[in-house]
């Protein structure tokens, strides 16, 4: 039985998307990766989990009836961040790790955890390090290296309103959103 893939994130606004976007080709064309292009840049709140055919509707009205209490808040991005690792570098807008966005974080983990308690959390669910990926996978160590060279010193910021987070599945192809929640509701 072919199982589905499922994460929940928050989707920056349109204006924000484009100038991460900008990002993430400008890694296309000069540093041969292009993974990241796949998706609409998020924060992820809940990594990549499977689930059976049958779990669909069970998953669906679990997200649609979480009980966050955070209420919608902004999140500000300052420059870039670095996961430095040979085998699977990451090169990432960096937003400000805040009080709010901790605490959604954890309350999903926590709603998740206690729902689905035989899936297991990733280490980086329990040590939350929040990131907007423009280049990763395809990346190779050298492209990344020369890449950030310049990346460590470019500046970026913006800040926008988080007042929902997105469910997605991975329809086979592409991630799709399926649901949105809404916060302070």
């Amino acid at each position: 039985m072919q199982h589905s893939l499922y994460f929940i994130a928050i989707i920056p606004p349109d204006d924000v998307c484009t100038e991460v976007d900008a990002f993430r080709n400008d890694f296309k064309n000069n540093y041969n990766s292009r993974a990241a292009l796949k998706n609409v840049p998020h924060i992820t709140l809940k990594a990549p989990f499977e689930a059976a055919p049958k779990q669909h509707s069970t998953i669906l009205d679990w997200f649609g009836n979480l009980n966050i209490k955070t209420e919608p808040f902004s999140i500000d991005l300052q420059n870039f961040g670095a996961f430095d690792n040979p085998k699977n570098p990451v090169i990432y807008v960096k937003p400000l790790l805040t009080d709010n966005l901790t605490q959604l974080q954890k309350e999903i983990i926590t709603a998740f955890e206690l729902s689905f308690p035989d899936t297991t959390l990733h280490y980086h669910e329990r040590h939350f390090a929040p990131h907007l990926t423009i280049a990763f996978r395809d990346l190779s160590y050298e492209q990344f290296k020369k890449a950030w060279t310049i990346y460590s010193n470019k500046h970026y910021t913006a800040q926008f309103a988080v007042n929902h987070l997105c469910l997605f599945k991975h329809n086979g192809t592409a991630w799709q959103v399926i649901a949105i929640y809404n916060l302070g509701s």
